[in-house]
């Protein structure tokens, strides 16, 4: 066994299941005032509240996808201007080679096709997916975070964790279950 291994905790940490948003959120006020800094929380929808409580920074997705529209439509643009003027020139009715307005509707498509390809794979990758296997799935309880059940999971890595002094704060906040999270 290499000395990492001797490192990682056994536990992932402990998990705790509230019945609404609003207990999850005071929850997690409470665990940051308390000094606990490396937690997350599960729910079955958004919830606005509890990611500003955890301090989620702002998306990156909008910078992403807004790069993805402009090299879209950029290269939907050039192609027809390349192919209109150079590759394939056509007279149509005595118009310039180089006329613009005929580009908009390619233009404008490709700017939608490639923010939304861009959009979804960006999205894939920041959020770390697919991820088949995560030590929360070995919580029986846990399937129920994307029906009805509200989770705060405080982690091993946390400074401040020790089992017995976060189980016992995870049961001051009246949980319905606080349950240990296996490696």
């Amino acid at each position: 066994m290499s000395d990492h291994e001797h490192d990682m905790p056994e536990h992932y940490g402990l998990l705790a299941e509230f019945p609404d948003a609003d207990t999850l959120v005071k929850g997690i006020h409470r665990a940051k005032a308390e000094g606990y800094t490396v937690m997350d929380a599960y729910t079955p929808y958004p919830v606005g509240d509890a990611a500003d409580a955890l301090g989620f920074p702002k998306s990156e997705m909008g910078t992403v996808t807004f790069i993805g529209a402009l090299i879209g439509a950029s290269s939907g643009f050039l192609m027809q201007y390349y192919l209109a003027t150079s590759d394939y020139p056509i007279n149509v009715a005595g118009r310039p080679l180089n006329s613009w307005p005929q580009f908009i509707p390619i233009t404008f498509e490709m700017g939608v096709l490639t923010t939304a390809l861009v959009g979804l794979f960006s999205l894939i990758a920041l959020c770390g997916l697919p991820q088949l296997y995560h030590p929360l799935f070995n919580v029986p309880s846990f399937t129920r975070a994307n029906r009805d059940r509200f989770f705060l999971c405080i982690e091993a890595d946390d400074p401040k964790f020790d089992m017995t002094r976060t189980r016992e704060f995870l049961l001051g906040l009246q949980p319905l279950e606080v349950s240990e999270v296996p490696r």
